[in-house]
């Protein structure tokens, strides 16, 4: 029996008009440059006997995607979801190649024709022109700017094409490269409750005549005041966010007899809801839908934007504060929270609740072959603790756990909050802190009562008012920085010291026919297994920690270095057997963040080589498990075919690695680098001068107000951030109840 999908979460045909506002000839510029990234090519450079789904892949276009009427996508994406300075740097090359001359100035000779007008515009070039156009362009340190446009460009077409799904849930070359999505799949054990109903408002749904009765319902005094067009309600606590920070928070304040209100811009999905396409999902649950790059092009980062947060998107990793870690932010950085049994116990309860298991019973391919190399070449592996069960085996818990077995805020922390009367109204965005001069109170100038916010919904147009004992920023450290800032808080730190925890990834080929190896890539327990890399042997100092990443074929594509049509076509189709393994480390650099989605950072030199050491580890780690082939994700396609290799040839190859410059680098050879945690951008600090906010999570300049996500951490935490942002909110949070209670 066929599941049936959230609405926003389904394939199919949009219902609302485009408004990417291109121009025909734009539309056409890129329509070309979509057939020369990804054209049609002929049977004879298929390799075996292709099965008639692949020969219709490999005649496909770029140009023409396989879901009728959805061409446009890509441009709604580069409209919608592109950075100000990108759009206009994607328009203005699109509209120069639309030109004769302005093709010529940046194509060249190859630009040129026999006929007159003796010049062509981009789009009249032949087709295998314009790919050396492109390859030209990939390479060239001097045209940055081109180059930036048209990284962007490739990104997005690639990503649209193989996300793309019909009514029926399905991408004609999904067949042709071996991936499937699970749509028939027995969900009779799949609960069909949604927990948090009891406590919802979900505002997309409301109109300005129904909202307040809603409100009303679930026990919130509402005061309609219309000639302010405002709604105003009052409660002990209003938590900005529903992730790791703001689901524990509001648990704790709800579960000691406080009344609760969580706002949440995200919408609220469940098991039953989600549908694992990877298109819809990145869309509905990702912040910016999954496409947000630092300024610069030279990271994407990944966070999670939905009722839940990063919990209900990420790949399960449970991993505790190391102890290093603790011990560092307790002596050098003063805090004495991280080096007390309180944090410990906070740790334990943190675990107990979300369900956190300590051994897998079935591991997926990636992770099997992960475990495999580093026993063959006798590095220890460490088993991942999850919150799930031992026998989850689900490899599309990115775009939401269909089976329910994955313990994310939204299905503990929140239901705690909910049974004991907190209220989560979905689809609202806080727009800023309500802060008063505070004539009395505790040496702090100023004291905030609340929030204003206002529903994403264009049907209710008044803004909501949520006045409060205490205000709780845990919205993540890219959204409370903007948000803390646009309230005129003032304090240096508020935006700075963010780390990402960067991450470079390899990949490996295990041909099904000739492997050990089991599955697909995309099938089993995300992340099960890590290996940590250290300086030496004697060295307990860890550079890099090594896990498996989950790409849907989208992501994949998009990220895969083109060099050709016909390589990239070769790449997809090796894709459900190509295994996907990460470096990431423990960034000293840092980066900021004081507007929303205007993302800066840097890596330091000591992270460049630690990411180095990382890969070169990775990739020995593939050849050891049996690859037949080992690359990285740099734009010149850096590879080498590995079955028997020699050492000195694979030291040679992996010397060659270099570190992680970007796009906009003037160098040839660029990787774009990726992360999915957030920490430190309103660090905890022993005093203003070292912090945003005290040890007790609350800021420096409002009394009142309070940040409970992964902003606060002091560094970055080495590993997978969710049991330390849980445990810090913990902490946090019961520290409040304690002084509310007063």
């Amino acid at each position: 029996m066929r599941r049936e999908y959230h609405q926003l979460l389904r394939g199919g045909r949009r219902e609302d008009k485009y408004s990417h506002g291109f121009s025909s000839g734009e539309m056409q510029s890129l329509g070309s440059i979509c057939e020369a990234l990804f054209p049609p090519l002929p049977l004879n450079s298929i390799e075996g006997q292709p099965s008639e789904a692949v020969q219709r892949f490999h005649q496909s276009s770029g140009s023409q995607f396989p879901v009728p009427d959805e061409s446009m996508q890509a441009a709604e994406l580069v409209a919608k979801r592109g950075l100000v300075e990108a759009l206009i740097l994607v328009r203005a090359v699109l509209l120069i190649l639309s030109t004769r001359l302005g093709t010529l100035l940046l194509c060249g000779s190859l630009s040129l024709s026999n006929k007159w007008p003796f010049i062509n515009n981009f789009s009249s070039i032949s087709l295998e022109k314009r790919e050396k156009i492109l390859q030209r362009w990939f390479r060239h340190s001097l045209l940055t700017p081109i180059r930036l446009a048209f990284v962007y460009i490739k990104f997005l077409i690639l990503y649209t094409f193989f996300t793309l799904a019909d009514e029926n849930s399905q991408n004609p070359a999904w067949e042709a490269i071996g991936y499937h999505t699970n749509t028939d799949e027995n969900h009779s054990k799949v609960p069909k409750e949604r927990p948090l109903q009891k406590g919802m408002v979900e505002t997309m749904q409301e109109t300005e005549s129904t909202l307040v009765q809603s409100l009303t319902q679930k026990g919130l005094e509402v005061i309609e005041l219309p000639e302010q067009k405002l709604y105003k309600i009052k409660c002990d606590v209003v938590v900005v966010g529903s992730g790791c920070g703001g689901g524990v928070a509001a648990a704790v304040l709800a579960g000691s007899g406080h009344k609760v209100v969580v706002l949440e811009k995200g919408n609220y999905f469940t098991a039953t809801d989600y549908s694992s396409l990877e298109g819809p999902s990145m869309n509905q649950l990702f912040e910016s839908g999954g496409v947000l790059p630092t300024v610069d092009g030279k990271m994407m980062i990944l966070a999670g934007s939905t009722v839940g947060g990063g919990s209900a998107v990420n790949w399960s990793a449970s991993i505790k504060t190391p102890n290093s870690v603790l011990r560092e932010w307790a002596e050098d950085h003063k805090l004495p929270l991280f080096g007390s049994s309180q944090y410990l116990s906070a740790m334990d309860a943190v675990c107990e609740r979300i369900g956190v298991t300590e051994t897998c019973t079935e591991e997926g391919f990636q992770n099997q072959v992960l475990r495999k190399g580093c026993e063959n070449l006798g590095l220890k592996v460490h088993i991942v603790p999850r919150n799930s069960s031992e026998n989850h085996y689900c490899g599309s818990c990115s775009y939401g756990c269909r089976s329910g077995d994955k313990k994310g805020t939204d299905s503990t922390w929140l239901v705690d909050a909910v049974n004991s009367g907190a209220v989560i109204l979905t689809g609202c965005k806080a727009e800023k802190f309500l802060l008063k001069k505070n004539s009395h109170g505790r040496g702090k100038g100023k004291k905030c009562l609340g929030v204003i916010a206002r529903t994403l919904n264009k049907k209710i147009r008044n803004r909501i008012q949520i006045e409060a004992k205490v205000t709780i920023s845990a919205c993540g450290s890219l959204l409370t920085p903007p948000l803390m800032i646009s309230s005129g808080l003032k304090n240096k730190h508020i935006g700075q010291n963010l780390h990402l925890h960067p991450v470079a990834m390899v990949w490996g080929y295990f041909p099904e026919f000739n492997s050990e190896f089991k599955g697909k890539s995309y099938e089993g327990g995300i992340i099960t297994s890590m290996n940590k890399v250290a300086s030496s042997e004697e060295d307990s100092q860890v550079r890099a920690i090594i896990e498996t990443a989950a790409f849907g074929p989208g992501s994949f594509a998009a990220l895969c270095p083109w060099e050709s049509g016909l390589d990239m076509k070769r790449r997809i189709m090796k894709y459900a057997r190509t295994v996907h393994l990460f470096a990431m480390v423990r960034d000293e650099g840092f980066g900021k963040v004081k507007v929303e989605r205007r993302i800066s950072y840097n890596l330091s030199e000591n992270d460049k080589e630690n990411i180095k050491a990382g890969v070169r580890q990775a990739l020995r780690i593939l050849i050891a498990a049996g690859a037949v082939e080992v690359g990285t994700y740099r734009s010149d396609g850096q590879r080498i075919k590995s079955k028997g290799i020699k050492e000195k040839e694979l030291e040679e190859f992996l010397n060659s690695v270099s570190g992680a410059e970007g796009p906009k680098a003037l160098v040839e050879k660029w990787t774009v680098t990726g992360t999915a945690h957030q920490m430190g951008s309103c660090r905890m600090g022993r005093s203003e001068k070292e912090g945003a906010v005290d040890e007790n999570g609350e800021g420096w300049e409002a009394e009142s107000l309070f940040v409970c996500d992964g902003s606060v951490l002091p560094t970055a935490v080495g590993v997978n951030p969710m049991i330390t942002i849980q445990s810090t909110a913990y902490c946090i949070s019961k520290k409040i109840a304690e002084s509310l209670g007063k």
